[in-house]
């Protein structure tokens, strides 16, 4: 029985968390790894508080770019 842990940030709609679900399921079963009915998704939301690359947060980086001064396209 395969278990797949996917952790992501928050911030995703119910409908997006469940086709990713059935994405991995059916991949799973579409090589043979084992029945669909044997596979196990486990879906781990992450705060953007709580995820950070380069000791910076995903939320601060949200926060960073919204404040950025756009470029003047001419």
């Amino acid at each position: 029985m395969p278990i797949v842990q996917v952790t992501l940030t928050q911030g995703r709609s119910p409908e997006t968390i469940r086709s990713m679900i059935t994405a991995v399921t059916e991949a799973l079963a579409d090589t043979g790894v084992a029945p669909k009915e044997n596979v196990r998704v486990l879906v781990h939301e992450i705060p953007t508080e709580h995820f950070a690359a380069g000791d910076v947060t995903i939320a601060e980086r949200h926060a960073s770019q919204s404040t950025a001064p756009e470029e003047d396209p001419s």
